[in-house]
């Protein structure tokens, strides 16, 4: 019997003061919506390696993990399947904003103006800025 486990993914809160950075999404599932930075950790990769190399690729940023934000294990989250996801908050360490690989457009956004998002993003967000009020309390 061949035993099925869920896929591991990271993805990444770039905060930029009170903005943060996202992805227009270059394939499916959620073709042009506005995502997270992030992707799929590869056999033999930190979780942590795998942030920073997929923020790089699809925002042309360089970033310095600050803290874990959560991790999000709904096996209805993405519809490819089972995945679970770490999700990092982190800032700009340097690189210039330019979406790649994966991503058709990179973009700044106001936390209190953001799109519409694809998979739980916008869950993911809401807990970064529930961090963020507890952080300035």
């Amino acid at each position: 019997m061949t035993r099925k486990s869920p896929k591991l993914a990271v993805d990444a809160a770039i905060l930029k003061n009170d903005s943060i950075i996202l992805i227009k999404r270059k394939y499916d599932p959620y073709r042009g919506k506005w995502a997270l930075p992030g992707g799929f950790v590869e056999y033999r990769e930190r979780v942590e390696d795998a942030l920073i190399r997929e923020a790089k690729e699809e925002t042309g940023l360089d970033v310095r993990i600050e803290r874990i934000i959560g991790v999000y294990s709904d096996p209805n989250r993405d519809p490819r399947g089972h995945t679970v996801s770490v999700c990092f908050l982190c800032e700009i360490a340097g690189g210039d904003l330019n979406a790649d690989t994966d991503a058709s457009e990179a973009r700044e956004f106001k936390l209190s103006k953001l799109p519409r998002l694809a998979f739980d993003h916008g869950r993911i967000l809401e807990d970064v800025v529930d961090l963020l009020k507890k952080t300035k309390d």
